[in-house]
């Protein structure tokens, strides 16, 4: 009888929130759909494409509208199935079995996962109990234990916050080890080191069009770095990892610069609004939750009745993320809607907790 092997022996498929609810504020997607004239633009061109031929394996013109949105060059840029193409790729290609990976708790799980699958040994840095990373110990941890490759979220999913520019750029050039930057929710905020990427030969930033951009269902992501480090990521993924019909949607919305500018506007003031709005729950509720600061589109709250107030809003028929991280508390993420979600989401907030 063939035995599977023991890393994925006892593995569960990923298992999102599931059912019908009119308000989902779980999965950090924008709240904000894709023009009509722009889908019709998208639709032609699908339209137009040849079905029966593979894609380009270079993704040459969505890299090439990336790169003119960002002013990277497209030499340094490599196209993905998604940024989570790109972990797995990064984890199993730049780490060989028992090489040590940090990865930073609370953080994105994904990365510890695929550190796992590529047999990679987890170096974990758990956060203090403001849950903002320290550079100062990401050096040293690093150095202590011969950590070969970090990654980390920045801002932080889940926990919404970030570093400055200087305090990553301290830890890039205090190590040796090769720093992977996942920039997924930097969008929403002006620290970002993706038009430096290419001065390091130890940096790879991953980008996504999944948060601000609107682009959650075409699953596209980039990884930036230097032109080394880019083609060594273009050599190790599938050929044709990047589907025609992803690219040339891709190309197109990169292609509409001030339309992606505004819509990432007026996610930011919905994301601040929202908290606003929740810290004014806080205080009518004291000791409820306690909030965490946010430069990304949702909010961050611990909470001993995190579990409870989950349950309640689903009964709501409002879906937010509920997180269990062990010593360090229970936790609502909750992402940023149009007006009228948010309202809703709070209005159901302020019911369940008059509950007590």
């Amino acid at each position: 009888m063939y035995e599977l092997n023991d890393k994925i022996r006892n593995l569960k498929p990923y298992d999102p929130i599931s059912g019908e609810y009119q308000i989902r504020l779980d999965a950090n997607e924008s709240f904000l759909p894709i023009p009509e004239d722009l889908r019709a633009e998208i639709l032609q061109r699908i339209d137009e494409a040849a079905w029966n031929r593979y894609p380009d394996p270079t993704a040459a013109g969505v890299c090439r509208a990336f790169g003119a949105y960002y002013g990277v060059l497209e030499e340094c840029i490599a196209a993905g199935n998604g940024s989570d193409e790109l972990i797995m790729i990064l984890l199993s290609s730049f780490l060989k079995r028992g090489e040590k990976l940090l990865t930073i708790s609370p953080d994105f799980s994904m990365y510890r996962f695929y550190g796992s699958l590529a047999e990679a040994e987890n170096v974990s840095l758990t956060k203090p109990d403001t849950l903002r990373i320290d550079p100062d110990d990401v050096i040293r941890t690093i150095r202590e234990t011969g950590a070969r490759l970090v990654i980390f979220s920045n801002p932080c999913n889940p926990t919404g916050q970030g570093l400055t520019r200087d305090e990553v750029r301290k830890i890039i050039t205090s190590v040796d080890a090769l720093v992977v930057l996942d920039e997924a929710y930097m969008d929403f905020w002006n620290e970002s080191m993706i038009r430096e990427a290419g001065q390091y030969d130890n940096l790879i930033i991953l980008r996504t069009c999944s948060k601000a951009f609107g682009m959650a269902a075409i699953r596209l992501g980039f990884a930036v770095a230097n032109k080394r480090l880019a083609d060594v990521i273009r050599a190790v993924k599938s050929p044709y990892n990047v589907n025609t019909f992803t690219q040339l949607t891709g190309e197109i919305v990169l292609s509409h610069q001030d339309l992606l500018r505004e819509g990432t506007k007026k996610i930011v003031e919905s994301a601040a609004a929202l908290a606003k709005e929740i810290a004014a729950i806080s205080q009518e509720f004291p000791g409820s939750f306690t909030q965490f600061p946010t430069c990304t589109n949702f909010v961050f709250l611990r909470s001993e009745r995190a579990e409870k107030i989950f349950k309640k809003l689903l009964d709501r028929k409002i879906a937010v993320r509920f997180f269990r991280l062990g010593e360090v508390g229970d936790f609502l993420r909750i992402t940023a809607g149009n007006p009228d979600e948010n309202a809703a989401l709070c209005a159901a907030l302020r019911e369940i907790l008059k509950e007590g």
